[in-house]
């Protein structure tokens, strides 16, 4: 029922006799108590017609029906009028005790939206530096580009309310040409899909800072009270900003006060602390300490979190600052002072959650970091003497230089090394695109430097050699040479940031005595990785038992027996233990096709027993030994083995 219809029937029951009603009212009086709906106040007058009921009490019931609406009309308003009172309440308590204003700002939008009953409510506030106003907050937005939208002033229904200082309200946005449309906005309110937009200034005295804004996705017409409604909330909106702009200069105000008196009261204990930390360094550097011991020292007079990162783990754009003026610079609540040596980036000195920093704690900083990087190149040059000792040593292995066991065995032992133990030869490469030779050159040297510092960890030895890297590491107790290749290319690979492909020889014994076996090694090691590189697997790592019966060609001392053994050697057991004939049976097999009936007649025997002993032979081998590729090395194996068998008189 439209609004005119309702205002018509209130008139026309205000002017009926009120004792026309006596007795008709009661069905109205429940359904205005239970809060029905405006249609369900027809259904007593069209129960009374389906009745048949006299013509009197049918008007009566009408005249009551439209006094019914009339009351329920009003209770609806007050229960409305209710509402935006609490709300409006609402909002100023919140401004009472303004702590987030944020929160409170969304919390207007959101009951704008609610009361007003409509898809979307936002706020935007004005940009004095750019000249325009931007959104703030949104509620009931589904669009990006609609929630990132800039209004220069004049444009757009909110940058008119913003340049006018008044409401603005369209029913259909689109259509009216009141306002200057232009292609971002037009798109973002596409974009939303909003019709009908209604835009009321924020304002703090006589001027602007804002617009909220009350908007549907269908065409609607915006009433006077909700406009007033509107109006009030950007009022509350306006406070909160400009009490929290106080409270924001207030805080700002207080906090520089309290920080000149800090520095007035800590100036004296500032100096002590300058003067403890240049003793405490001093005894660092004196008794060989590390750079973490002199992070630790600084952590404590300065009386926060110092750390030494690497330059790779540290914001870029801060750290060549630092870098290029010399000095420690903030980064958001750090302080970053660059670690360098001759112009080469170490890393740096990290001052963690510390946004205040004295200038003489500053320079403390810088000082550590001074220190640091000293005590880096001490440590390099200490690195660098023994990787190219330890690259000396194993390329005399490799080119056989020094027959002599007891030299090696002390220049190893020297190294902590040790070269009775079982070790596996390992050629590590890169297999990155290079831009450049000068890059290529930098990769190779961050690999080599990794290498060294693996065999360092671990006890072996590592040089430069082909254009790559190669190693010489101890194989622990129920390790693999397939598990030491692959765990040194992922970690070679980690270090450098690029794929490191590996390949491993056979597990290698009594170096000392017999040098010539990491010769033999490192080329069967080289012969794996150009495999793996081959078959498209750079990056990863594997020994020459990795390649099934390839590992034969790429072995160095083609070890048959070993291949034998690791593909049938647990049939050929079981026939030696039980006296059965499970290699010959699987020979048959291979040979007739893989027909168990042309096998039973090539071995005189049953069907039956051939499928009891296929059955067994696939328990001891596995479920996939009919597979292609296994069953290919089961047949190379089978004829190795036949091969290898003492001839038969």
């Amino acid at each position: 029922m439209s609004r005119d219809h309702v205002q018509s029937a209130e008139r026309s029951a205000a002017e009926a006799p009120p004792a026309a009603l006596t007795g008709v009212e009661t069905p109205f009086l429940e359904l205005l108590a239970r809060g029905a709906s405006a249609d369900a106040y027809e259904q007593p007058v069209l129960l009374a017609r389906a009745e048949g009921r006299p013509a009197e009490t049918i008007g009566a019931l009408e005249r009551a029906k439209l006094l019914a609406l009339r009351v329920r009309a009003e209770l609806e308003g007050r229960r409305r009028r209710e509402a935006e009172l609490s709300a409006l309440f609402e909002t100023a308590h919140d401004l009472a005790g303004l702590r987030d204003l944020d929160a409170v700002l969304k919390a207007i939008v959101q009951r704008a939206r609610s009361l007003l009953g409509t898809d979307v409510a936002y706020l935007s506030l004005n940009d004095p530096e750019r000249g325009d106003t931007y959104m703030r907050v949104t509620e009931g937005s589904v669009a990006a580009r609609f929630q990132q939208l800039r209004l220069g002033m004049g444009e757009g229904l909110g940058g008119l309310v913003a340049q006018t200082a008044r409401p603005y309200v369209t029913d259909d946005y689109f259509k009216d040409g009141r306002f200057q449309h232009t292609r971002t906005i037009d798109a973002g309110v596409r974009d939303e899909g909003l019709v009908a937009i209604l835009g009321v200034p924020l304002m703090l005295g006589h001027h602007v800072i804002g617009v909220l804004f009350a908007a549907d996705r269908r065409a609607r017409v915006f009433e006077r009270e909700q406009i007033a409604l509107l109006g009030s909330f950007a009022a509350l909106a306006a406070a909160a900003i400009d009490t929290a702009n106080l409270l924001t200069e207030t805080r700002s105000a207080l906090a520089g006060l309290e920080r000149a008196n800090e520095i007035i009261r800590d100036r004296s204990a500032v100096i002590e602390r300058a003067s403890d930390v240049h003793d405490r360094l001093a005894e660092l550097v004196l008794r060989g300490g590390g750079v973490h011991d002199v992070a630790a020292a600084v952590s404590q007079v300065l009386d926060g979190t110092v750390e030494f990162t690497e330059a790779a783990d540290t914001a870029a754009t801060p750290l060549e600052a630092s870098r290029a003026e010399g000095h420690a610079v903030r980064h958001e609540d750090d302080w970053i002072a660059a670690v360098t040596a001759g112009g080469e980036l170490l890393g740096a000195l990290v001052l963690r959650g510390h946004p205040g920093l004295d200038p003489v704690d500053q320079l403390t900083l810088e000082r550590a970091a001074m220190v640091t990087s000293l005590l880096l190149l001490a440590r390099r040059s200490a690195a660098d003497a023994e990787q190219r000792v330890r690259g000396e040593l194993l390329d005399d292995l490799l080119d056989a230089r020094d027959r002599d066991p007891r030299l090696l065995r002390e220049r190893a032992s020297r190294l902590h090394a040790d070269l009775d133990s079982t070790h596996v030869v390992l050629a590590a490469r890169l297999d990155g695109p290079a831009a450049d030779a000068e890059q290529e050159a930098a990769a190779r040297r961050r690999l080599g430097a990794a290498a060294s510092h693996l065999a360092a960890t671990r006890h072996g030895l590592a040089a430069a050699r082909d254009g790559g890297t190669v190693l010489l590491l101890p194989l622990t107790s129920g390790d693999t040479a397939t598990d030491l290749a692959r765990r040194t290319a992922r970690h070679l690979g980690t270090a450098v940031h690029e794929p490191v492909t590996v390949g491993a020889s056979a597990p290698v014994r009594d170096l000392a005595a017999h040098p010539d076996h990491v010769a033999a090694g490192y080329a069967e090691g080289r012969r794996c990785l150009e495999a793996l590189r081959l078959l498209g697997r750079a990056g990863d790592g594997a020994a020459a038992e990795d390649f099934g019966f390839l590992g034969l060609l790429l072995a160095g001392d083609r070890d048959i027996a070993g291949f034998v053994d690791r593909t049938i050697g647990q049939v050929v057991a079981y026939d030696e233990r039980r006296g059965t004939d499970l290699v010959r049976t699987l020979d048959a097999y291979f040979t007739c096709g893989m027909s168990p009936a042309r096998t039973k007649d090539a071995l005189h025997v049953h069907v039956n027993t051939v499928a009891q002993r296929l059955e067994r032979v696939g328990r001891l081998l596995g479920d996939d030994w009919q597979d292609p590729a296994r069953a290919l090395e089961i047949q190379l194996a089978l004829r190795l083995h036949r091969l290898s068998a003492p001839a038969q008189h």
